[in-house]
Parts: C-alpha cells; structure tokens; sequence
C-alpha cells in the first residue's frame, strides 16, 4: 500500500513539472501580433519621423564655414500649406560680412521672430527663406557665437569688429563671386583678399549651390552701412523685376533707390552675380552698422511678399 501512494505521488510531480514546462514555452514563442494591447501606440517610430520630417522643411544646413560651423537657411510655410512648400521662394541674407555687419544678421533673426509669430502674413503661393548668417566665422569673431545673439555680446573693440569681416582664411566674401571677379579686391579705400579663385570658400560655394538648386524668386540681401536699396547689375543691364522690386522696397521702407553701388569700384559681389544668374537681387543696406530700423524693413519686407503674392 505504501509503495502504491509512493508512485501516485511521483506521477502527479512529474506531470505537474511537464505541465509548467509547456506552458512557459509557449508563452516564449507567442507571436508579437497575439500579444495584449494597451492604449499606449505600440510602435512610436512613425511620430518620431514625422517630426523630423517637419523639422527638415523648416531648416536646413546648406554648407559649413572655413571652421566648421553650419549655414543655416530657415523657412517659413504659410499656415495653410503645413504639409507642402510655396512655389515662389523669396530668400533673405544677412551676415556676409559676419561680425562687422552684426546689425545686418539682427535684422534677420527680428524677420524670423515675425514670421513665427504671424504665420499668416506669408501668402499662399510663398515660402520665405531667411540665412541669417552666411559669414559665421567672422560673426563668431566678434559676438562669441553663431546663435541669437544681443548687442551687449558685440566687441568694443573696432579691431576685432573689423576682423569679423572676413571668412577664417581672410576672404572678404563679397568679393568671391562670378561677377567682375579680381584675386584683389577693394573695400573703400584698403585692398582685400577675393579669394584664389570665384567661390573658392565654402560660404560662397553653399549660397551657390542653394540658389542654383532652390532658384529663389527673388533675392534681399542685408548690408550696413550706407542706408539705400541698390539694384543688381552684371553688365548686362538691371533686369526689369529688379528694377521693380528695388523700388517696390524703397517706397515701402523709406529707404532711397538706387541702381548701382557706385561709391568705389566692386568686384566679385553676390547680388551682382545674381543679376548675371538672371535672378532679380537687391542689396538692402542699413544706415549704421548699430542700428537694426526694423520698422524700415519689416515694411519693405512686407510691400515685397505683396508683390509676389498671387
């Protein structure tokens, strides 16, 4: 009788540790589609994307500087195309001059602050795109960083201001484009570096190579100090659109037109390049290389999306 309760009771063991032991695998092999589903999203990879997805159309890296730093062009949607882009672009550029225009990349980062906060002043055929510093080395020179910056970061120091006008291998950018280009190139009165050849920086070379692949509509770029709007020009006469927005800007801000910069011989100068590109180009230049007159641009700035709103 003893030996009979002995052997029931190693059955009913052994036959309860066979049972554990199928159970436990197949729990290992159900397959993730049986698994119970929470209100939790079981794949967060699709946000993630899409996230990026819009942070890509909101900026982009165009290039690096001497030194590494990243170009940056911001753009800004109207709000009822979210999900698509404009089909006229209108780029504006500050800082070429880096740190020695400081002003100018001011007045960028004021028009990228407007634009965040009235979305709705873009037309709906318009993507705007601000670069608002395409010289960083040279602005790093002088303010200590290639972000948001304030006038309390500036140097003092007329010195270091003048050296953040050039790129880190003392180019003075705006004299290293395809138009009238000269290895010598002057600035008033001083003899600058143009560059060993056209678009032999990385700066120039990405602004290149963003407008020949983007074609902007039209291009504004900032400079100080001289407080006019000046026409593009590559020999080949002032295109007639140029003509039209150099004066549409002018009105608008307060700013006198002008058709050519005649105050010393250039060469080598980006908007003039453009012109020969046959892209319609003004060179907006503030009146001091301090003040930011945002109320002159925002209105100019203004009239121009006007224009080319359909």
């Amino acid at each position: 009788m003893k030996n009979i309760i002995v052997i029931l009771l190693v059955v009913i063991i052994v036959g309860l540790s066979a049972y554990f032991l199928i159970t436990q695998k197949n729990q290992d092999v159900i397959p993730a589609t049986t698994q119970p589903q929470s209100n939790e999203p079981a794949d967060e990879t699709p946000v993630v994307e899409q996230e990026v997805t819009e942070q890509n159309k909101e900026k982009s890296v165009i290039g690096k500087s001497v030194e590494g730093r990243d170009i940056i062009a911001y753009h800004y949607l109207p709000r009822q195309q979210a999900g698509g882009v404009g089909d006229t672009e209108i780029l504006f550029v500050g800082g070429i001059h880096g740190g020695y225009e400081w002003n100018t990349a001011l007045v960028a980062y004021e028009l990228m602050d407007y634009l965040k906060a009235n979305p709705d002043i873009t037309p709906d055929n318009i993507k705007v795109t601000v670069i608002p510093v395409l010289n960083p080395d040279g602005l790093f020179k002088v303010v200590g960083t290639v972000e948001r910056f304030t006038v309390a970061d500036v140097s003092p120091s007329q010195d270091v201001q003048t050296s953040g006008r050039f790129n880190a291998n003392n180019i003075d950018l705006n004299r290293n484009f395809d138009c009238d280009w000269q290895p010598s190139a002057m600035w008033q009165n001083t003899a600058v570096n143009g560059g060993s050849q056209v678009f032999s920086e990385p700066e120039s070379l990405a602004i290149k190579n963003y407008i020949e692949t983007q074609k902007p509509k039209a291009v504004v770029v900032w400079y100080s100090a001289a407080g006019g709007v000046f026409a593009s020009n590559c020999h080949d006469g002032i295109l007639p659109e140029t003509d039209i927005i150099t004066n549409i800007y002018a009105r608008a801000s307060g700013y006198p037109a002008y058709n050519s910069f005649d105050f010393y011989k250039l060469t080598g100068d980006m908007v003039n390049w453009l012109a020969k590109e046959k892209i319609p180009a003004i060179s907006v230049l503030l009146s001091t290389h301090e003040d930011v007159e945002w109320d002159k641009n925002l209105a100019g700035i203004k009239a121009l999306l006007l224009h080319y709103a359909k």
